[in-house]
Order: structure tokens, then sequence, then C-alpha cells
């Protein structure tokens, strides 16, 4: 098992998957470390939607829509492709989770807070993955803020929004990135 900060500092996107199921014990884990993240005045705002076969194939319909209309609009000369491609992401992740944060109209402050919050929430849950040998990817595309996919969720968007979604799996590769040195971004102020 690696350290803390071995995993932290190997840690990459994963972008696609190998076709095999992530255990059920790797997948609490994940929501544990998920559950344990740091959230100011406790108020825990995230919430984890484990996305299964049947919501999946739910949002086919929208997902062909929306990418065809993302396709079109960058003149690509294979929509059919594009559109298969966009399907295969949400029906052939072998974990998909879409994160909500907790949303608090009358309080921008808070809101803001708590969305931060929920980032190291889904965080944690992607560095236990990783701690597992199970990579990641964290998607923020156009199907996480469209109102028919809160509906298909059941998620209600007068109080939760959608983060992102999450596919995980174990990975077919592992890119190298280059990350710029904690030298490049730190200022030290006397």
């Amino acid at each position: 098992m690696t350290s803390p900060q071995e995993n932290i500092l190997s840690r990459r996107t994963i972008y696609r998957f190998k076709d095999k199921a992530v255990p059920e014990a790797i997948i609490t884990q994940a929501l544990k470390a998920a559950s344990c993240a740091p959230c100011h005045k406790h108020t825990h705002p995230w919430r984890f939607y484990s996305i299964g076969k049947n919501t999946r194939e739910s949002l086919i319909p929208l997902i062909t829509n929306l990418a065809r209309i993302k396709s079109e609009k960058k003149g690509s000369s294979n929509v059919s492709k594009d559109i298969e491609r966009a399907i295969s992401k949400i029906k052939n992740a072998p974990v998909l989770f879409a994160i909500t944060s907790k949303l608090s109209p009358d309080d921008s402050f808070r809101e803001k807070e708590d969305y931060a919050a929920t980032v190291c929430a889904l965080h944690n849950m992607v560095l236990s993955f990783w701690s597992n040998g199970v990579g990641s990817l964290w998607s923020t595309g156009s199907v996480t803020r469209e109102p028919e996919t809160y509906q298909k969720l059941g998620i209600n968007g007068k109080e939760e929004e959608i983060i992102g979604f999450i596919r995980s799996g174990y990975p077919l590769a592992t890119p190298d990135v280059s990350k710029p040195s904690y030298e490049d971004v730190t200022t030290y102020l006397n």
C-alpha cells in the first residue's frame, strides 16, 4: 500500500477503464472517505448518487441530443462517432456517481463554502479509489447541468446542485502528466 503522500502525488485522471467490476467494499471505502471531508459548520452538504444500469439507459436520449449539438457546433466530420463516444462514457464506466452540493440561495457565502467542502469530499473519494488501484475522472459536462438529468436522477435542483459525475474503474492506461512545480505556484510573504 502506498503512503498518503505517494497516493496524492501519483494520482492521475483516468479516461478509459477495463471491463472489470469494482468490488463493493472498495466503493464503500471511497464513500466513507468522502463522508469524512472537512466542512465549515459541519454542514455536510454533499450527496452521492450511484447511477445504475437502468438510470444510465434513461439518460441516453439526453446524452445523444447533447452530443449531437456539441458535435455539430464544433463542425465535426463524424457526428455519429462523437455521439457513440459520449454514450459509452456513461454506459461503460464500471462505477458512476453524480455528486451534489447543497444550495443556500439566501446565503452565497455558505453556498461557496459548501461547494468547496463538497469538492473536498469528491477528492477524498477519488484518492480512496486511487489507493485501491481504481482510477477516476471528474466530469462537469453539459449533462450535469440539464434539468432533465436532475429529473432522471431524482435530484431537487432547488436544493442541490450537481457539481459533476465521477466515473471510476480499473485503468486501461495511466497518463503521464506534467504538473507545475510547487515553486511556480507558491509566493512566500514576509
